[in-house]
C-alpha cells in the first residue's frame, strides 16, 4: 500500500504559520496553535497511542466538549491508524457502557469531568485497556493524563500508510439502539472538493469555520474534519450558549459553520439589544442541516443573517451528503432539501421495490457516493437490508420535482396511517411551526381503536397558547386526515445531542398515560 502524505503535515509546511485552532472559552484568554503546533501535537499524541500498543485497527474513542484535545485526539488516532469512535459527553453511565462495550474500545481519552461517569462502569469493559485523560477537574488514578503519554512531535511511522482509516460514529437512535456505522475517512477526502467549490469556500480569502454543536455528531465533526482539509482556522466553542456563539462569530470574524435547527432558533431567538451588538456580516456559508429546517426557521434566519449565506443539505451518518439547496432557493423552493450533491446518485423506489422516475410520486431514497457508510458494527445484516444495487438507504420518504429537487417526507418509520391514509409527520410540522405562538412541534402517531393511528401533536407553546387555536389553524391548512386528534403541550421536546427530537420517547411517555 503506498503511502499518502496527511493533509495536516501538508498545512504545516505550506502554511505553517496559520493559525489551525482557537480554543475561545471566554472569560480568559483564547488557546491558539498554529498549523505546525497542531500537527506536532497531533504527531505526539499519535506517537503516545503507539506506544501504548495502538495499531492498525485499533479502536480508539473519545469522550469530551469541543477543544483543541479533541481535535488533536482525533487526527492522532488517523495518524496512527486507529478507528476513531466518538462518545456522547452527555452520556449517562449505562449510555457510555453501550457504547463502549458494543465498540470493543480499546484506549479511550476523556476529559476529566467525565471521569465519574466512567467510574461505575469500568470494571464491566474487559476490552479496555488505557484510559487518557485531559482537562481542568482532578484526573484519577486510573487514567493516565495526556501529558504523560505524548510521544515524540516527529511524523509517526504509521502516517499516510492506512488510506482506508475509519470512523466509526453511532447513529442517533432516535428509533431504536444506535448502531456503529463505519467509514473509510479516505471517502469523505475524495468526494468533497467540488462540494467545497459549490458552498464557495474555495473562494474565501481565508477559512474561518466555528464549531456549531457537539463534535461527537456526525455533522459537526464531518464539516470540521472538512475546513481542516482546505486548511481552515477552526474557533471550538466548548459547550453552546446563543450569545457566546454570536461572540465567537464577531470576536474571530467567522466566515462559516454547520448548524442543526435548535441552536439556530435560540440565536435567533435572542432579544434585538443582545444581537445588535455583535457584528455577523463576514458569516458567508451558513450549513443547514441534522434535522429539517422550517420556513418559519429560515426566515427568522434570513431576518438577521446575510441571505446569501443559506446553504442546507440533506444526509445521514450512513450516507454523508446527499443534497445541497443553494441560497436562492431557500425561498423558492419551500420543504425542498436541494438537489443532488456533486458525485451522488440518489434513486427513489416503491414497496414493490420499483425504480420511481416520474415527479411528485413519494419513494424510499437511496444514495450512492464515495462517502456513504462501509457497514454498522457488528450489524452487517442490517446493512445488507438497506442495500439495493449499490445504493443504501436509511428509509427516508422523499419525492422529486420536475425542476429535479428534492423533498424529503419523513422517514418511513415515522410515516402514520390513518384510516388508511398515508400521512408525513413533517409535513404536519412546518405547519404547525408556522403558528405564531408555537415555540417548538413534534408529530407522530399513536394507536387509536377507530383510525389504527391518530395523528398527535406535541408543542411548546408561546404564552396564550391553546389546544383551540391549533386545531383551527391545522383545520384551515390541512386536509381532515392530517388535522391532530390529540395536542398536548410540552415544556420542551426530548431531543439527542445533534438537536433530533427523541420521538420514541415522546411516544412511550403518551402511550403509559393512556
Amino acid at each position: 500500500m503506498g503511502v499518502q502524505v496527511d493533509h495536516l503535515t501538508q498545512h504545516a509546511e505550506n502554511v505553517g504559520d496559520r493559525i489551525a485552532v482557537i480554543d475561545d472559552r471566554g472569560g480568559s484568554k483564547p488557546r491558539r496553535l498554529s498549523y505546525v503546533a497542531f500537527n506536532d501535537a497531533v504527531n505526539a499524541l499519535a506517537n503516545g497511542f503507539l506506544s501504548l500498543g495502538s495499531e492498525e485497527g485499533s479502536h480508539i474513542a473519545w469522550w469530551g466538549n469541543n477543544s483543541i484535545e479533541i481535535l488533536t485526539a482525533i487526527h492522532a488516532i488517523r495518524k496512527s491508524g486507529g478507528v476513531s469512535i466518538p462518545i456522547p459527553y452527555k452520556s449517562t453511565s449505562d449510555e457510555a457502557l453501550y457504547l463502549l462495550h458494543v465498540a470493543d474500545v480499546e484506549i479511550l481519552i476523556i476529559e476529566n469531568q467525565y471521569l465519574p461517569m466512567l467510574a461505575p462502569i469500568r470494571d464491566q469493559l474487559k476490552n479496555l485497556k488505557h484510559i487518557v485523560s485531559f482537562g481542568d477537574d482532578d484526573a484519577n488514578e486510573r487514567s493516565i493524563p495526556m501529558g504523560e503519554v505524548l510521544g515524540s512531535s516527529a511524523m509517526p511511522v504509521t502516517e499516510g500508510n492506512y488510506a482506508s482509516t475509519q470512523q466509526m460514529i453511532f447513529t442517533s437512535g432516535t428509533t431504536g439502539k444506535p448502531k456503529g456505522a463505519i467509514r473509510k475517512v479516505g471517502g469523505e477526502a475524495n468526494q468533497f472538493g467540488p462540494l467545497f467549490k459549490l458552498i464557495g469556500w474555495d473562494r474565501m480569502e481565508q477559512l474561518i469555520y466555528l464549531t456549531t454543536g457537539p463534535l461527537y455528531h456526525s455533522g459537526p465533526l464531518g464539516f470540521t474534519l472538512r475546513s481542516q482539509l482546505v486548511g481552515s482556522t477552526v474557533v471550538t466553542q466548548h459547550s453552546f450558549d446563543a450569545e457566546d456563539w454570536l461572540r465567537l462569530v464577531d470576536s474571530h470574524r467567522v466566515t462559516s459553520t454547520f448548524s442543526a435547527p435548535t441552536p439556530m432558533r435560540r440565536i435567533t431567538a435572542l432579544p434585538d439589544h443582545i444581537k445588535s451588538k455583535y457584528d455577523v456580516s463576514t458569516l458567508e456559508c451558513f450549513i443547514a442541516n441534522a434535522a429539517p429546517w422550517t420556513m418559519k426557521l429560515k426566515r427568522a434566519y434570513l431576518n438577521d443573517f446575510r441571505a446569501d449565506s443559506l446553504w442546507e443539505i440533506y444526509g445521514s451518518t450512513e450516507l454523508s451528503v446527499c443534497t445541497v439547496l443553494a441560497p436562492e432557493d431557500q425561498l423558492r423552493k419551500p420543504g425542498s432539501c436541494g438537489v443532488p450533491a456533486p458525485g451522488v446518485a440518489i434513486k427513489l423506489f416503491d414497496d414493490d421495490g420499483k425504480e420511481i422516475n416520474a415527479p411528485d410520486e413519494p419513494g424510499e431514497l437511496y444514495a450512492k457516493s464515495l462517502a456513504v457508510f462501509d457497514t454498522y458494527y457488528k450489524s452487517h445484516d442490517q446493512y445488507l437490508e438497506d442495500h439495493r444495487d449499490g445504493y443504501q438507504t436509511v428509509g427516508d420518504i422523499a419525492y422529486v420535482d420536475d425542476e429535479g429537487y428534492y423533498f424529503i417526507c419523513d422517514r418511513k418509520k415515522d410515516m402514520i396511517i390513518t384510516g388508511g391514509v398515508n400521512v408525513y409527520p413533517a409535513e404536519i410540522e412546518n405547519v404547525l411551526d408556522d403558528h405564531p405562538k408555537v415555540a417548538e412541534v413534534a408529530v407522530l402517531g399513536i394507536p387509536d381503536e377507530e383510525w389504527g393511528e391518530a395523528v398527535c401533536a406535541i408543542i411548546v407553546p408561546l404564552e396564550g397558547l391553546e389546544e383551540n387555536n391549533i386545531t383551527e389553524f391545522a383545520r384551515n391548512r390541512l386536509s381532515g386526515p392530517k388535522v391532530p386528534k390529540q395536542i398536548f403541550f410540552y415544556p420542551e421536546l426530548p431531543k439527542t445531542g445533534s438537536g433530533k427530537v427523541l420521538k420514541r420517547d415522546i411516544r412511550e411517555q403518551i402511550l403509559k398515560n393512556l
